[in-house]
């Protein structure tokens, strides 16, 4: 097995949230899973024909690969990131517009021109090295969500070495991708979920709300725990989470998260530790789950609360205990 293939299944045991119920192959619902965006999906829906859509699941999941990957050289992204001229797709559009809504709301704590850092920190294209600060000031003048203008179709660039990555939210978007194509089969139920992020409508194969588990943030960076924080029910909705606790390296005696904080260039170090954000839609979850675990718990309550589309479920330690928060709509 490739070297990939093994992060990929890494990866999927890191994910954030898993379901309390595994259903079976029956006549109602069907079960599909594979490999997409270096990590595992995960979908279980059931249709009035009980048909069988993997195909279609698989060419929606291709669909946004070939938009949104940084790592397929002929994606949309990996061509605005090379400044090839490029016609940018519906997909593309759609997330740079939400990623630029929530930029401007949260004044760049989300801003996917963060990808310079995310390489120069290891945790993107690049070989992890020690990080200098004379390193990080020669990159974020490369960052910053206002320096790009999408102009007749096109971007303008303030500087080409500018870079986007639609890490924190296109796994979101597949999601919702995905439920808009089982929506299109007439299907009604169904639980969708790539790397921990999810979409569900409906009813799981018990006939209840779906079951979901938000995992205790225990540091694992070897996948070994699975502690389970809280089960919420779940239903018509998107749920993303971001945390720190278990994507991280140590060097050189200090430890390094990969939620990057856009405006200061470096790992956010604060006592926030994971953010549950719950939406109509996973793209609007996941871009505001990020945007939360780079502003730190106080910023993250302040926003949830004052928000109508978004729900939250923050854990956080305080004095060496872990302690959780959620939003009296949650």
């Amino acid at each position: 097995m490739k070297k990939k293939s093994l992060v990929a299944l890494f990866l999927f045991a890191l994910a954030v949230f898993m379901l309390v119920y595994t259903p079976e192959e029956s006549a109602e619902y069907q079960h599909r899973d594979g490999f997409t965006f270096g990590t595992v999906y995960s979908v279980t829906y059931s249709n009035p024909e009980n048909k069988d859509l993997s195909e279609q699941i698989s060419n929606a999941l291709k669909a946004v690969d070939n938009s949104l990957s940084m790592f397929n050289k002929q994606s949309t992204i990996a061509k605005v990131n090379n400044n090839q001229h490029v016609v940018l797709d519906s997909l593309f559009l759609a997330v740079w517009d939400k990623g630029q809504y929530v930029s401007r709301c949260t004044d760049g704590a989300f801003d996917m021109t963060v990808a310079p850092l995310v390489d120069l920190w290891g945790f993107g294209l690049k070989n992890r090295e020690a990080v200098t600060d004379a390193e990080v000031d020669s990159i974020r003048q490369y960052v910053g969500y206002e320096m790009i203008e999408l102009v007749d179709g096109e971007f303008q660039k303030a500087y080409p070495q500018m870079r986007i990555d639609a890490g924190a939210i296109a796994k979101g978007f597949a999601c919702d991708v995905v439920a808009d194509t089982l929506e299109a089969y007439g299907c009604t139920d169904f639980c969708i979920e790539i790397g921990g992020e999810l979409v569900v409508k409906g009813r799981n194969p018990k006939g209840v709300n779906w079951h979901i588990a938000i995992n205790k943030p225990v540091e694992d960076s070897t996948c070994v725990n699975g502690e389970i924080q809280e089960v919420v029910e779940l239903t018509n909705c998107g749920m993303a989470t971001s945390g720190n606790y278990r994507n991280y390296y140590e060097l050189g005696g200090k430890k390094y998260s990969h939620t990057i904080d856009p405006r200061t260039a470096y790992p956010v170090r604060h006592n926030l530790l994971s953010t549950t954000i719950v939406a109509e839609d996973c793209m609007t979850a996941d871009a505001w789950a990020t945007a939360c675990m780079v502003a730190g718990l106080e910023k993250a309550k302040e926003w949830i609360n004052s928000r109508s589309d978004i729900k939250g479920y923050l854990i956080y330690e305080e004095d060496g205990v872990l302690k959780a928060w959620k939003s009296d709509d949650f």
